[in-house]
């Protein structure tokens, strides 16, 4: 094609000039080849992307896990964990079965109705002893005399709520007195178990009675104690005192019942051994401390929420 014909001038390609020798360079001449290769390698040639998405794993991976060592290493690792794993149920079984804590929240809301107008109004009911299948005793959804620790601890946490209510009715509501009633609250509870099984032991009384039976029983005074401090939040302090009455007087006679099968049954196989004639007097004695002792706390734990 003749480029002069059209006004156009052919034009030879003219070479780059090299720098003077000697003289700075201003820029990097970067027409004549690829950049610098940094110290990650991304710009090397070698690098394949669809060679590595193939592979499907790295091959310093793949290394770890043909590596004898390090597979030994791994499986002893897993060996130990699952060991530990062995131990700590075994420690946890050995002081608290979940089983048998399970046993205690078998409940269904027939029971729980039935037991909440049982502990308030404990004076009809007349068949107090617990009823067993094959030396187990059923279920508390089977037997309304069977303790729970459902009711003890869903009172527990009612009364706290209510206890944060009565404090902010009052204008006296801090999360520190809030946190101070409920402490104290678990602190008592925890004392009067810890002292009815020292009790316990050092009578050498042998019974079915269980932690978590000792927990239910004195949990089910946070029953009481809410129909304490509403009657009061209600009634004002004339209604807080008869409450005060009518829930201690329940509880008692209820707690007094329900032990009385499992403290004091007892008492003739007592009697035949030599010098424990004394020991079923101290095994009432136990029972009615520990019914007389729940107005006490009540009283402690209510009596500062209602003014």
């Amino acid at each position: 094609m003749d480029f002069q014909q059209h006004g156009y001038s052919a034009t030879k390609p003219r070479a780059r000039a090299s720098p003077p020798s000697g003289g700075p360079l201003l820029f990097d001449d970067t027409s004549s080849g690829p950049p610098p290769m940094n110290s990650q390698n991304y710009y090397s040639s070698e690098y394949n992307m669809a060679d590595a998405s193939a592979g499907g794993q790295d091959p310093g991976v793949g290394n770890l896990f043909a590596d004898p060592m390090a597979s030994a290493a791994m499986m002893y690792g897993s060996s130990l964990a699952n060991q530990g794993k062995d131990i700590v149920n075994k420690e946890i079984n050995r002081f608290m079965s979940v089983n048998k804590l399970k046993y205690f929240f078998a409940v269904d809301t027939k029971y729980v109705v039935k037991k909440l107008l049982l502990l308030m109004f404990p004076y009809t009911h007349q068949d107090w002893e617990v009823r067993y299948h094959r030396d187990t005793p059923l279920i508390p959804r089977h037997d309304v005399n069977a303790p729970d620790l459902y009711i003890p601890s869903m009172a527990f946490i009612t009364y706290i709520l209510l206890a944060g209510m009565a404090l902010g009715i009052q204008k006296r509501f801090s999360p520190e007195v809030l946190g101070l009633c409920a402490s104290t609250a678990l602190v008592w509870i925890i004392i009067e178990v810890l002292v009815m099984l020292l009790s316990l032991y050092l009578l050498t009384v042998h019974t079915d009675l269980s932690t978590f039976d000792l927990v239910a029983y004195s949990g089910y005074k946070y029953v009481g104690m809410i129909f304490t401090v509403l009657c009061g939040l209600f009634f004002g302090s004339d209604g807080y005192f008869v409450a005060l009455a009518w829930s201690s007087c329940a509880l008692m006679f209820f707690i007094v019942r329900s032990l009385k099968m499992k403290i004091l049954s007892s008492f003739s196989a007592d009697s035949m051994v030599a010098g424990s004639s004394a020991k079923p007097h101290f095994r009432l004695y136990i029972t009615l401390a520990l019914a007389a002792f729940q107005p006490i706390i009540i009283y402690w734990l209510t009596a500062h929420l209602v003014r």
